[in-house]
């Protein structure tokens, strides 16, 4: 499925990394197929392979972001915007390869728990 193309219900998850070479883009592949989810990746940097946008922000329903530091720089680089999805840290070093066994045993767990803190917040603005 097309990181474009969700289907109802799908949670729109953003990836945030530095410059969206080796983490986000890991985390999109191997979420790609991921049936509650429809994803995308980006790279804070100017020399990011796929650049931050507007549009990736207004997309998102969640974004997750590999290291804390990247918080600030989406709030300071887009800091006109009234509306964010809600920015998790996932806490993934800059140490690994595009698609490395490490990497990926860090981002399911990782990504698993952020899912379900994200759903535990949503059930908990529903109650009156």
């Amino acid at each position: 499925m097309s990181a474009d193309m969700n289907q109802p219900g799908q949670l729109k998850i953003l990836f945030v990394c530095g410059r969206n070479n080796r983490r986000s883009p890991t985390a999109e592949r191997i979420f790609q197929n991921d049936s509650r989810m429809s994803v995308r990746s980006a790279g804070i940097a100017d020399t990011s392979k796929r650049r931050l946008t507007r549009e990736d922000l207004v997309w998102a329903d969640l974004i997750l972001v590999m290291e804390r530091k990247y918080v600030g720089r989406i709030k300071i680089a887009f800091h006109d915007m009234d509306i964010l999805a809600p920015i998790e840290t996932l806490d993934i070093g800059d140490h690994y390869r595009f698609m490395q066994r490490e990497l990926i045993e860090e981002l399911k767990p990782a990504v698993d728990s952020a899912l379900e803190q994200y759903w535990l917040e949503r059930e908990g603005e529903s109650i009156p």
